[in-house]
């Protein structure tokens, strides 16, 4: 299977057309079609539905998309990589990372670096730590900040000192609102959207106690953005961590600690044994530094 098939493939999936495809890619419709039909034939496999407007994707079809769009990002990543291996310090960094408060400690961490090498920028890719996880067993992502639970078997890591606080999301015109914080009685009866991840399930469960297997779980949830809207719609409550909360118009979403408090910690993690950019090398020593492998400088946090 050639890249050049591949590109080609997604360019047809992306115009929905074989010969809007050709043009794009400048080569002639039969030229393309013998291409995407050897590949079809190398494969076993039917890739499209050819219609007489449109071609759609077969099942197999779906499958390839998502792969070549994965093999297609790794290789332009290692292509960047390997141009990056200059004396001048430049290139990308890509860090996955939650909604979480210690996301600002990331944000400090890139102005002193780029302080010392402003010609390095950052590609940040919001997901799970179970999502990012799986990036960075890729190669698609160099590090992750990672909520825990998590299993770090494969990862070296620094825990972060800042701690996770776990609040109760919910619109501030409900009863609710008027406490200072929210017990699990108080959640027993109401419908929750709970996180998808199914650790961080389990320390809620230990929160909850008795009252977790009679929760109202009408969601879950992979980020508070979207929990937020079904809030905002009176379809549920969210537990979530507070993250950037806090920043949010509080006259239209605002929220409440748990008591007693639950917390929980964060890692920012790279892969053991991964080849890294210049790049990527240089901004995890930065980070080991200040972040408490170093005597004298440290971020604010």
């Amino acid at each position: 299977m050639e890249l050049r098939v591949l590109r080609y493939f997604l360019t047809v999936v992306r115009e929905e057309s074989i010969t809007k495809a050709a043009e794009v890619l400048h080569i002639t419709q039969p030229t393309l079609s013998r291409q995407l039909a050897k590949m079809e034939e190398d494969m076993g496999v039917t890739l499209f539905h050819r219609g007489t407007r449109k071609i759609s994707l077969t099942n197999e079809g779906v499958l390839l998309r998502r792969r070549a769009e994965e093999i297609l990002q790794l290789v332009e990543k290692t292509e960047r990589e390997l141009t990056e291996q200059e004396e001048q310090v430049e290139g990308k960094v890509s860090i996955g990372c939650g909604e979480m408060a210690s996301v600002q400690i990331l944000s400090e961490l890139f102005q002193s670096f780029r302080e010392k090498y402003p010609r390095v920028s950052f590609d940040l890719f919001t997901a799970t730590a179970d999502v990012v996880k799986e990036q960075m067993d890729r190669g698609l992502l160099d590090l992750g900040l990672l909520l825990e639970p998590i299993d770090m078997e494969k990862y070296d890591f620094i825990r972060l000192p800042m701690k996770e606080n776990w609040v109760v999301l919910l619109r501030p015109d409900d009863p609710l609102a008027e406490k200072s914080a929210v017990t699990a009685e108080d959640l027993a009866a109401l419908p929750l959207i709970l996180p998808r991840r199914m650790g961080v399930q389990n320390e809620l469960a230990s929160w909850f106690g008795d009252c977790y297997e009679k929760l109202d779980v009408v969601f879950t949830s992979n980020l508070n953005t979207n929990g937020a809207i079904m809030v905002y719609n009176g379809l549920a409550y969210s537990i979530v961590i507070e993250g950037a909360i806090s920043l949010w118009d509080q006259t239209k979403m605002t929220y409440r600690p748990l008591t007693p408090t639950l917390q929980s910690t964060s890692v920012l993690a790279w892969k053991r044994g991964q080849p890294f950019s210049s790049a990527a090398t240089k901004f995890i020593r930065h980070a080991k530094y200040l972040l408490g492998m170093g005597e004298a400088e440290k971020v604010s946090i």
